[in-house]
């Protein structure tokens, strides 16, 4: 198998992919922008058969075994650029006259989790995880639009409804017992 990187990827590729036909070539190409057989066939007005038989034989040409990865092999040897590019997570603040600390704080850094900070004072860009209730609510809400609660958690909701409720109508009668003592009946 042949590797994107590494010793044998120079002369031994570069011979194996000048063996390939332009109609290989343009389908390789087509595979890498993740278009299927029937779309790639449409785009170069052939067949999807004769689609699926340039990259066969460009699988035996370049002696792998997935198109996507012979179509990764001919990009990158057509066009040798990266990407996924690496920035780094830091950012430089600029120190403005006349704020003491502006919108953007020293240093603004991506963090592995949303919202997960050192004690350093760094802010990050994203909003800190709220922990939500260990107990799901019983109806449908933007962040959880199907209610997909166990038999358990229903039961616990059910019960929960029931005493407050009961609370409730307790609190309504007690309200209205003390309204009727001071109106003297």
């Amino acid at each position: 198998m042949t590797s994107l990187s590494g010793p044998k990827t120079d002369s031994s590729l570069e011979a194996k992919l000048a063996r390939l036909s332009p109609g290989q070539l343009d389908c390789l190409l087509l595979v890498d922008q993740h278009l299927s057989s029937k779309e790639i066939a449409a785009e170069l007005g052939i067949s999807p058969h004769t689609v699926d038989q340039r990259i066969r034989q460009a699988l035996q040409i370049l002696e792998v075994g997935r198109r996507q990865h012979a179509a990764r092999l001919v990009a990158v040897h057509r066009d040798p650029y990266q990407r996924l590019i690496h920035q780094s997570p830091h950012i430089e603040g600029r120190a403005v006259p006349g704020h003491l600390e502006g919108a953007v704080g020293i240093q603004i850094r991506h963090a592995d989790r949303a919202g997960e900070a050192e004690a350093r004072g760094i802010e990050t860009e994203q909003m800190p995880l709220v922990s939500g209730s260990p107990l799901p609510l019983p109806f449908a809400t933007r962040s959880q639009p199907r209610n997909e609660m166990s038999t358990s958690l229903r039961l616990v909701w059910i019960i929960l409804i029931a005493i407050g409720a009961t609370f409730s109508a307790g609190m309504y009668l007690a309200g209205l017992e003390s309204l009727a003592r001071m109106l003297g009946r």
